[in-house]
């Protein structure tokens, strides 16, 4: 593909992510796939979309400073500025001048030679003066904000939940980049195998430590692998696979995981009962349902059931006490996982984060009458805010004096965690800065009478 129509799919991608609030990852996969891309083209379109994205109010600042303020910029102009400043800024691969011209010839053909000029003189001053100090901005919350791109009303909450350091190291983790990470499918391969059979490929490869079953991926493309391709490995961030670890299956349980797609935590699952017993899988939306069934056929297990239902709703599909474990892996504002998916960080406000803790509070209610007594229930979430969290976990239990915090808990989480920060009564809150990982949030329930 030519630079000039690969940086053409760039903007279409950046434009509709903003104007229509599309999924990141979804746009950028069906472009790859629909323009049969060569994996140089691949590499540098994911790179510049996901990176502009994620920088998106660090680079209006630097564009802000070299135009006069009242000017308003079309959609189309503001993104061509921020990819052409954000590779720029933060990449070294093209060198400037290939960027510059490249922006200008769009520009001219997207719009007229007075907007390929504006352009023109807004990257060649950037080239020349470099972009603007922010360390005379005495607001520290403001700073950081426009420093790592995040919206200051969530700086300024995260700051009031865990305070600066907390939240700066947090937010500085949420724009650098983590390694992958894949699960083995354990009745196919070990992990040592995997590791030995990667390594071979060329891959930098080693085994996590939050999950028996997980390996980071350093270096190299595992999709591109026999292993991946034929079910031996599927893709899972380390935090999602501690949730499954810490379930504590058996095989022959009965297992209800609650809010189930794209799947991940319920084959994983799957796979800790060895295949042998059922796990009732189940999500609100029935194309979701479908990639369920679509990952456990990947991985050759055949004891999860997939079907559409509201998690609020399963009493009425359920005896009460029918399940040995639950899972409650619960809708929430993802604020978490804003490092592969950036566009969350822009599109959230408080009001969300209220109205989804009282949707899990729901769940957690309907839910909990389906599970033995003895049983245990894990409550997790992708989000690193309280009122989705512990507050969540501190109401349910006054609320439901026949569960508790089960004490082994804290005990079978892996003893690197141990001492962190994110560690309370209620739960352990994982931060991304503290494995690389997705921030996350799980605890585990037993149901005591």
């Amino acid at each position: 593909m030519k630079n000039y129509q690969l940086r053409n799919s760039i903007l279409d991608l950046l434009i509709r992510t903003e104007k229509d609030q599309g999924f990141s990852h979804l746009l950028i996969d069906h472009e790859i796939k629909s323009k049969r891309m060569n994996p140089k083209d691949e590499k540098l379109l994911t790179e510049v979309v996901y990176g502009t994205l994620q920088r998106k109010i660090s680079l209006d600042y630097f564009i802000d400073h070299y135009i006069n303020s009242k000017k308003k910029l079309d959609l189309w102009v503001r993104m061509l500025l921020r990819m052409s400043i954000y590779q720029m800024v933060y990449l070294d691969k093209v060198p400037d001048h290939a960027v510059i011209h490249e922006a200008v010839e769009i520009a001219k053909k997207r719009g007229h030679k007075g907007v390929a000029g504006f352009v023109n003189g807004i990257l060649r001053n950037i080239q020349r003066n470099g972009i603007p100090d922010t360390t005379d901005i005495q607001d520290h919350a403001k700073r950081l904000s426009i420093e790592t791109s995040h919206p200051e009303w969530l700086v300024k909450r995260w700051i009031s939940e865990y305070g600066y350091e907390t939240t700066e190291k947090m937010c500085q983790e949420n724009v650098a980049k983590r390694p992958q990470s894949v699960r083995i499918q354990p009745l196919k391969i070990t992990r040592e195998k995997a590791i030995e059979t990667l390594s071979e490929f060329g891959l930098v490869v080693e085994p996590s430590i939050l999950s028996k079953q997980g390996i980071i991926v350093k270096k190299g493309n595992v999709l591109t692998t026999d292993l991946f391709k034929d079910g031996y490995l599927t893709i899972q961030d380390q935090s999602s696979m501690l949730v499954g670890e810490m379930l504590d299956v058996k095989p022959n349980m009965n297992v209800l995981d609650a809010c189930s797609a794209p799947g991940g935590k319920a084959t994983h699952i799957a796979e800790k009962m060895e295949n042998e017993g059922i796990v009732y899988a189940y999500d609100l939306h029935k194309k979701k349902v479908n990639l369920i069934d679509e990952k456990a056929s990947t991985l050759g297990l055949s004891i999860i059931n997939a079907n559409q239902a509201d998690a609020k709703k399963l009493g009425e599909v359920h005896e009460p006490e029918s399940f040995d474990r639950i899972l409650v892996d619960a809708p929430c504002s993802g604020l978490g996982v804003m490092r592969g998916k950036p566009e969350i960080k822009y599109n959230k406000k408080e009001e969300d984060i209220t109205n989804l803790s009282k949707v899990q509070r729901e769940i957690l209610d309907s839910v909990s009458p389906l599970l033995k007594i003895g049983g245990l229930l894990i409550y997790s979430t992708c989000t690193v805010d309280t009122s989705e969290n512990e507050n969540v976990v501190k109401v349910f239990l006054e609320s439901h004096p026949n569960f508790k915090v089960d004490e082994t808990f804290f005990d079978d989480l892996p003893d690197e965690s141990k001492g962190l920060t994110g560690i309370s009564e209620y739960g352990f809150q994982l931060f991304p800065q503290d494995f690389q990982t997705d921030g996350f949030f799980l605890t585990r329930l037993k149901k005591i009478n």
